[in-house]
């Protein structure tokens, strides 16, 4: 493929248009498939090492970055990760493209983050057809156990998604949003200072 033909597939990524796997294949070498699996099997107690590998792995890596393994991720170098990150077990990143997380964000386990959907008709879908938009989550969120965050969400400052939502739609700042498909419950205000709990 010559550099023209992969501007223009690029260009039809960046656009969230449909590409296919073999117009994407030039992009293999970002993949870092060899350093999550090393990462994965790293002992709890070399620290020194999983940090090498997350700043391998990784587009950027803040500071403080707890990141329990296993976790996955298609590409790796398209994700973007703030300072004191927590991201618990089964984390997976479905990164074609760019996936941004901010300071202070909390994940819990098996959180599924996709920037990449497929068409609906089936002849859409040959070589693996698909589309792909970024996913931006700000500083402060926290994102409970099971949820799916889908291509081109955006997750505003502070906000709380609810354990086993499905996210596609913009979730404004601080704000509880939980279900399927994911909506904003209610506001979180100094009452919230006081308690524990997220309902209403």
């Amino acid at each position: 493929m010559s550099q023209t033909d992969e501007e223009e597939v690029l260009a039809r990524i960046r656009g969230g248009l449909v590409y296919t796997e073999s117009e994407a294949a030039f992009q293999a070498p970002r993949r870092r498939t060899e350093e999550i699996f090393a990462y994965n099997h790293t002992p709890p107690g070399d620290t020194d090492r999983r940090r090498a590998l997350l700043l391998a792995i990784f587009g950027s890596v803040g500071e403080r970055t707890v990141l329990l393994p296993p976790f996955h991720a298609g590409f790796g170098s398209n994700v973007h990760i703030g300072d004191d990150f927590f991201g618990n077990v089964n984390l997976t990143f479905v990164d074609d493209v760019e996936i941004r997380i901010g300071d202070g964000v909390m994940i819990a386990p098996s959180v599924t983050l996709t920037t990449t959907g497929h068409p609906v008709h089936p002849s859409r879908r040959a070589d693996f057809g698909r589309f792909s938009e970024p996913i931006v989550i700000e500083d402060k969120v926290w994102i409970g156990s099971n949820a799916v965050v889908l291509p081109g969400v955006r997750i505003g400052y502070g906000s709380v998604i609810g354990a086993g939502s499905v996210v596609s739609r913009d979730i404004p700042p601080m704000t509880v949003a939980v279900g399927t498909p994911c909506r904003v419950l209610r506001p979180i205000t100094d009452e919230d200072l006081t308690t524990r709990t997220t309902g209403p």
